[in-house]
């Protein structure tokens, strides 16, 4: 694993584990919105972004998303053999609403945590 992964694992966990406290509360837009932020993290490791993946398409399933279930499924084959080479659009937020191609502003405190994971 590279530095990268192993500094902002513990970031990507929390979010996970957030949107898993969220939808287990009835709340699936939140635990979403934390799924996004995971995403954002962990889009430079390609275990975490392909993880991050895996657990979207595997909430679009369970809340019947079916278009958002098949995006997913084509964002985890794609995270998993594209990361590595650093074909990621930085800051995009992971779901099929954002081109999966098209780069986003990262909010100010997911880059303070990108940062100081790169140093």
């Amino acid at each position: 694993m590279s530095r990268f992964h192993d500094q902002i694992r513990p970031s990507v966990e929390a979010e996970l584990e957030s949107a898993r406290r969220a939808e287990e509360l009835g709340d699936a837009d939140t635990a979403f919105r934390c799924l996004e932020r995971a995403h954002v993290l962990g889009q430079s490791s390609t275990r975490l972004h392909t993880r991050v993946h895996w657990v979207m398409l595997r909430w679009a399933l369970r809340q019947r998303r079916g278009n958002e279930a098949v995006g997913q499924l084509f964002r985890v084959l794609a995270a998993a053999t594209k990361t590595v080479f650093g074909w990621v659009p930085h800051g995009n937020t992971g779901g099929v609403a954002v081109g999966a191609f098209r780069p986003m502003a990262v909010p100010p405190e997911l880059q303070r945590l990108i940062d100081a994971a790169h140093r």
